[in-house]
């Protein structure tokens, strides 16, 4: 089973012909999968591209069960 993991884009460009973003920790992804991304967006990323743009409550509360969960685990 893959996982992918949400991210916060905090900046999006053009670089040549292709749309790229970098996340809050610094991560470059390629946005051909998800060309609505836009600088503030959530997407879910996976194996270096964002494949899906997330509603913004539903990627805080998605998180936030992981974070719940990983406590549990402690």
């Amino acid at each position: 089973m893959c996982l992918g993991s949400i991210e916060l884009l905090s900046d999006v460009w053009s670089e040549g012909s292709a749309r790229v973003g970098r996340t809050e920790a610094g991560t470059v992804l390629s946005l051909e999968f998800a060309p609505e991304a836009e600088s503030g967006s959530y997407v879910l990323a996976y194996a270096g591209c964002a494949v899906e743009v997330l509603d913004a409550v539903a990627a805080a509360e998605t998180m936030a069960l992981r974070a719940e969960a990983g406590a549990a685990a402690s």
